[in-house]
């Protein structure tokens, strides 16, 4: 291992802080949904324990990330072989869950706490979204219309009206867009179809 191998398992602890309080998770919380012990959770992110891939794996998945993400793997020329999370000046998180290129596009999002009295700056362009709240609440301001979207409820709207997103003093948010650039919509199941008998 080189010393370029050494400064890049050095960065992964502050990496795995970072992410744990964008989230606002405790030590113990991660510690339960990753069984690893809150000590070593707590040395990996103080950069006092070098992490194994035993350990970078279920923390990636916690957290959403890839691998590569958390060990600053070199990016590839093709950003849409590349899903690596892209952070924003906000706080703000965007995981892109697509590789294939045109159509419709899915992405994760991450919003850290947010403000109540947060004055929307509304944007409209050409397409279809179409969100899923996983976790937290979700301000949505479309149009003349100011939502509020709690874990498991999801909206549908085209993007030529003014929308805004964003989270509330209720904590972080994360949600799931697909978007349609040119006006493609999710199709929906909403009826099935019976197998014959036999």
């Amino acid at each position: 291992m080189d010393a370029t191998d050494d400064s890049t398992l050095d960065a992964v602890g502050s990496k795995l802080k970072q992410l744990r309080l964008r989230r606002d998770v405790t030590l113990s919380a991660l510690s339960r949904e990753t069984h690893i012990s809150v000590s070593t959770l707590s040395r990996l992110e103080a950069g006092l324990r070098r992490p194994t891939l035993e350990q970078l794996l279920p923390l990636a998945r916690f957290h959403g990330v890839t691998l590569d993400s958390l060990v600053d793997a070199p990016r590839t020329a093709n950003p849409r072989i590349d899903l690596r999370p892209m952070g924003c000046k906000d706080g703000s998180v965007i995981i892109p869950l697509t590789r294939r290129p045109g159509g419709i596009q899915a992405y994760k999002f991450v919003l850290p706490t947010g403000r109540d009295d947060a004055l929307p700056e509304l944007r409209s362009h050409e397409g279809h979204d179409w969100a899923y709240v996983l976790n937290g609440t979700l301000r949505l301001v479309l149009g003349e219309h100011d939502l509020r979207l709690t874990a498991g409820e999801a909206v549908e709207f085209d993007t030529r009206t003014p929308h805004w997103f964003g989270a509330t003093t209720a904590g972080p948010v994360e949600y799931l867009s697909l978007v349609g650039r040119h006006g493609e919509r999710a199709h929906i199941r909403a009826t099935t179809e019976r197998l014959p008998p036999g």
